[in-house]
């Protein structure tokens, strides 16, 4: 296995040595690893980030494959031991501080030192108050509304509310028996969170 020093100069050569510079340092915490929460990692280990923060208490079921970073070989395994060994395949240097439980005001505290919070609930409630954690303690929080059915792409968008809080997504369309949650969508709204976090870690703010 290649060295650390070299691991990075390859698998990263394509990125520009400013964005590695100014976030090799930065930590994220990620609060929930589901559709949004696992893909979300996967897209900033593939841009150099070393430090995640990761929490969620479920385990991999049959019916996360249609849209969540696992394979088959992870059901019954805790989401967070199953994100962890995916992301280290593809970056064995990083460091993830993981937590195999459920997530509510009274331990938001895990996230304390983090640079940025990324939210990717599933309840109402949960969004609402880790956004109210986030934005008491003067945290940059991204968080994910509306992704559900097959509408277009077109649609999601990223909005800043506020000095702290950024949400993607389109805003409308959540999952009920209609809008079934597609992996397209699910991906393309993770992938606008996880943009965000990696323009805010370089201090890129949106107007």
């Amino acid at each position: 296995m290649l060295n650390e020093e070299v691991f990075i100069s390859e698998a990263f050569k394509r990125l520009p040595k400013e964005l590695i510079n100014k976030t090799k340092n930065k930590t994220v915490g990620i609060a929930g690893v589901g559709g949004l929460g696992s893909n979300i990692a996967v897209a900033l280990i593939r841009t150099g980030i070393n430090n995640l923060i990761i929490a969620d208490f479920d385990k991999v079921e049959y019916s996360n494959l249609n849209r969540q970073y696992y394979f088959y070989k992870h059901i019954g395994m805790s989401k967070v031991d199953a994100l962890e060994e995916q992301l280290k395949n593809i970056n064995p240097y990083i460091n993830i501080e993981k937590y195999n439980h459920y997530l509510d005001k009274n331990n938001f505290d895990i996230f304390k030192d983090c640079d940025v919070i990324v939210e990717a609930f599933d309840k109402a409630k949960n969004k609402e108050e880790i956004v109210d954690y986030a934005i008491r303690n003067k945290k940059y929080i991204v968080s994910g509304v509306g992704m559900a059915g097959d509408f277009s792409a077109n649609i999601i968008q990223t909005k800043k509310l506020g000095k702290y809080l950024y949400i993607s997504g389109d805003f409308k369309h959540e999952a009920n028996d209609k809008n079934g949650l597609l992996a397209s969508r699910v991906a393309i709204t993770a992938n606008h969170q996880a943009n965000m976090v990696i323009r805010l870690l370089q201090d890129k703010y949106e107007v």
